[in-house]
């Protein structure tokens, strides 16, 4: 692992498509079928990781290490339609051992929908892999 110290920023765009909107995000229901056709709350924190990812993978040994996503603590208060761009901005404020704690916050075109912090944590990928194996294993006897 290289040297990460707090204040790495990093700002994502990405424009909502349909399918990432709340119908979206589970086909299979059919409460979330008939749901509006806006960017899903799952979809924001995996915009969040995404974000996280990318400013933090200059700083580490990518792709043999990695960081997961441990925690979220987030609001979404205002709705995106598709064809609106989101901003992500994303902060690194704290790090505790190979724990990484973030500031965020998300903008589309009309202003603020989302606020809050997230934490991921530093993995290994083929110990991390070995592991997710070995629970498998543990499943199948």
């Amino acid at each position: 692992m290289k040297e990460i110290k707090p204040g790495i920023e990093y700002t994502h765009k990405f424009v909502v498509s349909k399918n990432k909107t709340v119908p979206a995000l589970y086909p299979e229901s059919d409460e979330f079928v008939v749901m509006p056709n806006v960017f899903a709350t799952g979809y924001l924190v995996g915009l969040i990781e995404w974000a996280c990812i990318k400013a933090i993978n200059p700083c580490i040994n990518w792709p043999m290490e990695q960081t997961v996503g441990v925690h979220i603590n987030i609001n979404h208060i205002a709705a995106t339609p598709p064809g609106l761009e989101v901003t992500a901005k994303v902060r690194l404020v704290k790090i505790a051992g190979k724990r990484l704690f973030f500031e965020v916050e998300v903008h589309d075109e009309d202003g603020l929908i989302s606020q809050g912090e997230h934490e991921r944590a530093i993995i290994v990928k083929e110990k991390f892999d070995a592991r997710m194996e070995e629970k498998l294993r543990n499943k199948r006897t």
